[in-house]
């Protein structure tokens, strides 16, 4: 039985009087499963900023946690135990808010008691589980959306827009940086293999590598090189504001890069680091014959008239009233749509990740396959 919050509030059993009250005010109804910083900093409002939806339930592995997050934010229904969540009639969706290594088992067990699910990045801590997750999407029919914000952003969007369009030609050369000084997660379940699966490679590499190869088309990559280290993480006098954690514990990569090449000849560097002792290292860019953008500053480069230009591109009526993250979530569910941040191709950087992390063991270069 479900640990109620708020007793004004019910659900009948049976689904039926539920069934006939949906159809009569069209609401989605959501449970999120992991009580931590992204689903109340994130999930939570970016739910409740859509029309017509409502969270109406929580779960934690830490079940005083759930209840506590039940609690501040007026949600319903809190568990334990995720099976018990998706077990819920009510629900249409979820959200998975788990840590990388423990995304599949609720996304796949989510999607096959008939739940639409919004994974949170990266997709999972490895390839292997990403694909199983793939699978159940497929096999179910339902949506699996990735939590990869930056894909709507209006200016990534247009840029997106313009390569469709052949205004860069052909893109032969790029540059994914996400490079901190300093911003070290203090929380285990980002500094530990057993629950991130790796460093800044796959928790803000994801970000600019999937936005970065989604304006490009997402070309099928073929083989990557890279390399790896930890100069920070494992130190007690780093200098960090984002708080404390135990040098102990870290065991992943605090820096890492990679160079990935694509079948359409495509070359791509990826910069990654949570801690550094550089700034201003520039920006995430790319190349093509005929022009070429930088994303900040948000401007494209090309030859006019004789000329060497460069402007900031305007951002078309159709992208400036384009849904954001969650709402695009939702109206794929409400309209039948597929999956607007779809499994089938952030994939693809869960095997690039895998290949960069097995060339740091090896010293050569591997196959993404």
């Amino acid at each position: 039985m479900p640990n109620k919050i708020s007793p004004e509030i019910d659900f009948p059993n049976g689904g039926a009087a539920m069934s006939a009250r949906r159809r009569r005010v069209k609401k989605i109804r959501v449970g999120i499963i992991g009580a931590g910083g992204i689903a109340a900093g994130k999930h939570l409002p970016g739910h409740r900023s859509v029309k017509g939806v409502e969270v109406i339930a929580v779960c934690d592995i830490v079940e005083e946690k759930a209840k506590a997050f039940a609690r501040k934010h007026d949600i319903p229904y809190y568990f334990k135990d995720y099976m018990d969540l998706i077990s819920m009639d009510e629900l249409d969706a979820v959200s998975v808010c788990t840590p990388n290594n423990f995304h599949a088992a609720p996304t796949i067990a989510a999607l096959e008691a008939g739940k639409h699910v919004l994974c949170e990045k990266p997709m999972a801590g490895n390839a292997r589980d990403a694909q199983a997750m793939l699978e159940a999407a497929q096999r179910t029919g339902k949506i699996l959306q990735i939590g990869l914000q930056s894909r709507f952003n209006k200016r990534m969007m247009t840029l997106r827009k313009l390569y469709q369009e052949g205004f860069f030609g052909e893109a032969y050369y790029g540059r994914a940086i996400a490079l901190r000084r300093r911003g070290i997660p203090a929380s285990p379940t980002f500094i530990t293999k057993k629950m991130a699966g790796g460093g800044p490679l796959i928790d803000i590499g994801v970000h600019v590598l999937d936005v970065l190869l989604w304006i490009l088309g997402y070309p099928r990559p073929v083989r990557a090189f890279g390399s790896i280290a930890t100069k920070f993480g494992n130190r007690a006098d780093v200098i960090n504001p984002w708080g404390k954690w135990d040098p102990k514990q870290f065991d992943v990569e605090d820096f890492a890069m990679g160079v990935i090449k694509f079948e359409n000849g495509l070359t791509i560097t990826l910069e990654t680091a949570w801690a550094s002792h550089v700034e201003g290292t520039g920006t995430t860019f790319f190349m093509g014959d005929k022009a070429g953008a930088t994303f900040s500053p948000f401007r494209v480069y090309t030859d006019k008239g004789g000329e060497m230009i460069s402007f900031e591109p305007e951002i078309p009526k159709e992208i400036q009233k384009a849904p954001g993250e969650f709402e695009a979530f939702h109206k794929a569910i409400r309209e039948g749509l597929p999956s607007p941040v779809p499994p089938e191709e952030v994939i693809w950087t869960s095997k690039i990740f895998d290949a960069i992390y097995k060339s740091a063991r090896t010293g050569t270069s591997v196959a993404v396959k």
